[in-house]
């Protein structure tokens, strides 16, 4: 009688959440269209790759061999150089922001070419360093491109030259492209299931402590355990409808690839939407106030976790408090096994760690959503 009193309880409240959640057209634009929103708008708007960058090509040495030099620097989709007649007109160009970075050729490159075989010819490269990341960015391509003329140089000359005995051969592993959307869209996955977790249901137990209706369901034999079981299944239900079409997204829209099981990304997934469901049922129980628990939860939820997560900065390069602070956040842990599973495949200690940390914060919010639901009247 116990496990029937419990399913017939249980159904009654899931139908009434259900009805109440078809009812709420802002909750379910929120639910489906906002995660469509974001994750289209972050993953074609957010990007940390560098295209068609300005340069100014300045040629002090006109001759065939210097031209040779920079010609590598033309039929990129990377860079756009174009040709300035001297310095002080580059170095205008770039006070201005019309350009990124000045190339410049000096009049003695061809001696030097000749008298070296490349060893000792120098090109400048002035590079506007208010962007650091997009400075370093276009070091990277302006040296790799006159890097390739230097190498070809080399074969010409029947050998190599001086002091190039050791080659240099880079690999990158994870990311072979270098493609920022790669490392973007697995964490954009997390941002949309802490906002779709948290701010909805933040507003659940909220609006019906506002509305007098919590009290009315008191007197009744309902228990707090079956109250929150039937709060969280119909938006489980709509997060994994969002899960989805992220997951789709990030497939065919963004194509990144997926390297671990696809099993264990949804459920992953699944298991760290539960903590942001749970989260904001328990802001929401605390704070008895719609407006108060809508701002809570993005103050607690989902700002930390596009700040602290590993989103936005490397977490090792900021100081150990703000670490210590990230590591106590969900997402932190979800990111990082997110981002393997996505891009690195099955990395278990990782998967089983993170996912233990996981199931901890459930368990724990469940408790404490529980106690928050208590039938007494303050």
């Amino acid at each position: 009688m116990s496990g029937s009193g419990f399913l017939r309880r249980f159904l009654a409240l899931l139908r009434k959440e259900v009805r109440q959640m078809l009812r709420d057209k802002s909750n379910m634009a929120v639910g489906l269209l906002l995660p469509a929103a974001l994750i289209l708008l972050f993953g074609y708007g957010l990007s940390f790759d560098v295209k068609h960058a300005p340069l100014a090509v300045v040629m002090e040495d006109a001759s065939p061999g210097a031209r040779e030099a920079v010609q590598g620097l033309w039929g990129t989709a990377y860079l756009a150089p174009s040709w300035s007649a001297n310095m002080p007109e580059a170095e205008a160009r770039l006070r201005a922001g019309e350009v990124d970075a000045i190339v410049r050729v000096p009049p003695d490159f061809s001696r030097r070419l000749a008298a070296g075989q490349g060893g000792g010819a120098r090109v400048q490269l002035v590079l506007n360093g208010s962007n650091s990341t997009t400075a370093q960015t276009l070091e990277g391509y302006v040296g790799g491109a006159i890097g390739i003329w230097s190498q070809r140089q080399a074969e010409r000359a029947g050998g190599k030259p001086a002091g190039a005995g050791v080659e240099v051969v880079q690999r990158m592993w994870f990311n072979e492209a270098g493609i920022s959307t790669w490392y973007l869209v697995p964490g954009l996955l997390v941002l949309v299931l802490t906002l779709i977790g948290a701010f909805l249901t933040s507003l659940l137990i909220a609006r019906e402590w506002e509305r007098g209706t919590l009290e009315s369901l008191f007197v009744t034999p309902v228990r707090p355990g079956e109250l929150v079981l039937a709060k969280l299944a119909p938006y489980l239900a709509i997060g994994a409808i969002d899960l989805l079409l992220c997951l789709l997204a990030a497939r065919f829209l963004f194509e990144v690839p997926m390297r671990g099981s696809l099993l264990i990304i949804f459920l992953g997934s699944m298991l760290y939407l539960t903590v942001s469901l749970l989260l904001g049922l328990f802001i929401s129980g605390v704070t008895r106030n719609q407006f108060q628990a809508s701002q809570i939860a993005l103050l607690t939820s989902f700002m930390p976790a596009m700040m602290l997560s590993g989103f936005v900065f490397d977490l090792r390069n900021v100081p150990a408090v703000v670490q210590a602070v990230s590591y106590v956040l969900p997402a932190t842990h979800f990111m990082g096994m997110i981002k393997t599973l996505f891009l690195a495949g099955n990395d278990w200690p990782t998967i089983l760690r993170s996912s233990a940390i996981l199931c901890g914060y459930a368990l724990a919010l469940a408790w404490a959503t529980r106690r928050t639901l208590k039938k007494k009247l303050d």
